[in-house]
């Protein structure tokens, strides 16, 4: 079953000078997407907060960008540093995988026998209030872009866990608004995944194109506030825009702090994510490299077992194409340009 991802958080390993795409020991390299048969990999630009960047520098992980900058400059040095990363290890091995940009892309990368990268930023901070920097961003090859992760900025509130939903002031700003109106013109995904409760219904009401929640389960199930109510699954569903099936512990399971990371919940918030908003709302962000624990599914090679999991939970065969690729691509071709 030929599948894509949305999300993976592989490229923040290769910040330093160094770095392996094709082969190595994180969870995701393009030999394994190859064996699991993937057919297009969405691979995030993390932006570490102050605490990850200092484990970043304890790790040794920075490389030449271990200078003397201001976090500005580090953070632009950085997305440049994994962009480039991502884009050499695609032309080294253009006959394997390709960047891609939109839906032509990837129609053409797929009928050449290749997988598709795309890049997307996980963070808009970096956008800094300016549409010009987002469109700058566009114009590298950034086709998502997460609004927010664990800190509010430009865009808006961030989701912080066991916080309780507060006013409708904290949800998108009014840049964040702007920033999504001109994404849709621009032909970029806006991913509503660690936003805010009220900042995703804010995006429902603003964006005129479907949106997603790259890596976000079903709250019924786990109650995670990065997951997502019913309410919001249904409304994802008719604004035409995908939830991908996150395989973070702490988002499968009932206990948050759970470290196993187990089929049989990823297939039962599969299976409720369909029952609630339909079989078109339900695709794939499995967040390989960017969660812990003990992994059922630990690679994309072993993807297969998923769709055994779904089989055997009654999916049929469209649906399970359908989460493995299908919306994801409709998504792809109604957006991206």
């Amino acid at each position: 079953m030929k599948y894509i991802d949305l999300h993976c958080d592989t490229l923040m390993m290769f910040a330093g000078e160094q770095g392996n795409l094709y082969e190595n020991t994180m969870a995701v390299d393009f030999t394994r997407l190859k064996k699991g048969n993937c057919l297009a990999q969405f691979f995030a630009v993390w932006m570490p907060d102050e605490e990850g960047l200092q484990e970043f520098k304890k790790a040794g992980l920075c490389g030449a960008l271990s200078g003397e900058l201001s976090r500005e400059e580090w953070d632009d040095a950085y997305i440049g540093r994994l962009l480039s990363c991502l884009k050499d290890a695609c032309r080294e091995h253009e006959r394997e995988t390709a960047l891609a940009l939109n839906w032509e892309d990837l129609k053409k990368n797929g009928e050449a026998g290749r997988m598709s990268a795309f890049l997307t930023l996980e963070d808009g901070r970096a956008v800094r209030g300016s549409l010009e920097r987002l469109k700058a961003f566009y114009d590298q090859g950034i086709r998502l872009i997460t609004l927010t992760w664990n800190a509010d900025n430009c865009f808006g509130r961030a989701n912080y866990r066991d916080e309780t939903p507060g006013s409708r002031e904290s949800g998108l700003t009014d840049f964040g608004r702007e920033a999504v109106r001109y994404m849709n013109e621009l032909g970029m995904i806006v991913d509503a995944s660690h936003l805010s409760d009220e900042g995703f219904y804010d995006v429902a009401a603003v964006s005129r194109r479907p949106f997603v929640a790259s890596h976000s389960n079903a709250r019924a199930l786990a109650d995670c506030s990065r997951n997502l109510s019913d309410d919001m699954i249904r409304l994802l569903a008719e604004k035409g825009g995908v939830t991908g099936l996150n395989f973070a512990p702490g988002f499968l399971e009932e206990d948050f702090y759970s470290k196993e990371s187990r089929i049989e919940r990823m297939s039962a918030h599969a299976k409720y994510i369909v029952n609630c908003g339909g079989e078109e709302v339900l695709a794939l962000g499995s967040d390989l490299d960017g969660v812990g624990g003990r992994l059922e599914i630990a690679s994309p090679d072993q993807m297969w077992r998923l769709w055994e999991a779904l089989k055997g939970a009654g999916f049929t065969e469209r649906q399970i194409e359908l989460a493995a690729r299908g919306n994801a691509e409709r998504v792809i071709k109604d957006v991206l340009k």
